[in-house]
């Protein structure tokens, strides 16, 4: 496995799942395709040539050499080679080669779009990952404080000076952190695991990630990051590319009301034999009876039973779905950036009061649990202040990855990188 051993950064991350998800795989397949449709289309402009050869016999009544019948057996043998060269086909060929490489154009942008996919996701459940892994710290942080608590209450119940029961009691707390921390790593693997399903990792074992260094990044704008999104994103352009795509199948389907030129040729050449008749040698006939062809046909298309006006209204209609289709992705493309952008704020706000609330919360924690030792608060005053500073660390830490999570969407967005 790549990077084995080692904590992966957020770009190794998109690399690799990049390189090995299986639907870009089937994305790069249709690629391929695209390419061999592109060279077929080339190719449409060579001639063909073709060789054949036949052998024949005839026994009883049959055709003579001088083209009467009689009761004879007779044998004829034949080759030859044609030639066919098109030389108009209605600007068919023309089309079906722009045709090709539109579509091959789309496809490499859908790809593309496909690769975008990806690293959003990736970057999604990349936070999630260290999301968890900081609940799980924050956690431990509270259990650390349970578990002293029950070594301090044991040794004042050994001297007397609590009751048994606030021992029960701070075991029970005790009890509830623990749980609340095996909670706590449980997320914190599933996160793993589901990271790793997304790059196609055989396993989530002594698989890490790198923590990301921003702490409070600058939000764009929505209509700047739009703006920018509409020149930059592969949806958006591949969208625009179908419609290019469909534009050029209606040029195609036009072509079935033009004429078709071709240039023929062929050679050849053959051998006759008849019962009961000296007959010239093979060689000779061959010779004699050699031939060569050039011609040209023509064909001019007069009613095709509306065969070609239907093709071009398929075409005309598979236009305006393309456009259609450009106009929803612009639409869910606002709508989804739009949404980043209220979440982004809303987030960062929560993140900074938050901060402010963490820290006077901490300092109450202290005044309470100096109260507490000092046998002036009760050990319920002293878990009632403990569990607040978890659920204002967790809050936090939770507007925190939320304020990240909807400013790399932003800023993937606007500038199509990580």
């Amino acid at each position: 496995m790549a990077y084995a051993g080692d904590a992966w950064s957020l770009h190794q991350c998109v690399d690799y799942a990049i390189a090995h998800n299986i639907t870009l795989k089937s994305s790069r397949l249709q690629m391929e395709q695209g390419e061999l449709a592109v060279t077929s289309a080339k190719d449409g402009f060579l001639p063909t040539l073709s060789a054949n050869a036949g052998e024949g016999f005839n026994f009883g009544r049959g055709l003579t050499a001088d083209n009467t019948y009689a009761d004879r057996n007779t044998s004829n043998f034949q080759w030859g080679v044609s030639m066919s060269l098109p030389l108009f086909q209605g600007m068919q060929n023309v089309r079906q080669l722009k045709v090709a490489k539109s579509q091959l154009q789309q496809y490499l942008l859908e790809y593309e779009a496909a690769k975008e996919d990806i690293s959003l996701n990736v970057i999604s459940q990349y936070l999630q990952v260290l999301y968890a892994r900081e609940v799980v710290v924050s956690a431990q942080a509270q259990l650390d404080y349970s578990t002293y608590q029950v070594e301090r209450q044991r040794k004042l119940a050994e001297l007397g000076k609590v009751a048994e029961a606030d021992v029960y009691d701070a075991e029970a707390q005790q009890a509830q952190d623990r749980l609340q921390v095996t909670t706590a790593k449980n997320d914190e693997r599933v996160a793993f695991v589901n990271l790793a399903n997304l790059l196609q990792l055989k396993s989530a074992d002594g698989f890490d990630v790198l923590p990301l260094d921003e702490e409070d990044p600058l939000i764009p704008g929505p209509d700047v990051v739009y703006s920018r999104a509409l020149e930059l994103n592969s949806s958006i352009l591949a969208g625009r590319q179908s419609i290019d795509v469909a534009r050029d199948n209606i040029s195609l389907a036009k072509s079935g009301y033009l004429p078709r030129l071709n240039f023929n040729a062929s050679i050849g050449s053959s051998y006759y034999t008849v019962s009961g008749f000296n007959n010239d040698p093979f060689g000779t006939q061959m010779r004699n009876n050699f031939s060569t062809y050039l011609g040209f046909s023509l064909q001019i298309p007069i009613f095709d039973a509306f065969s070609t006006r239907n093709n071009v209204r398929r075409a005309r209609l598979q236009e305006t779905s393309a456009i259609l289709e450009l106009d929803r992705r612009e639409s869910e493309l606002y709508k989804t950036i739009q949404l980043a952008y209220t979440q982004a704020t809303g987030a960062r706000d929560k993140y900074l009061a938050s901060e402010e609330t963490l820290e006077k919360t901490r300092l109450s924690f202290d005044a309470t649990r100096e109260k507490f030792n000092m046998g002036r608060a009760t050990s319920y005053d002293f878990e009632q202040a403990k569990n607040n500073l978890f659920r204002v660390e967790v809050s936090r830490i939770q507007a925190h990855y939320e304020y990240l999570l909807r400013y790399r969407i932003l800023h993937f967005y606007e500038t199509n990188r990580l």
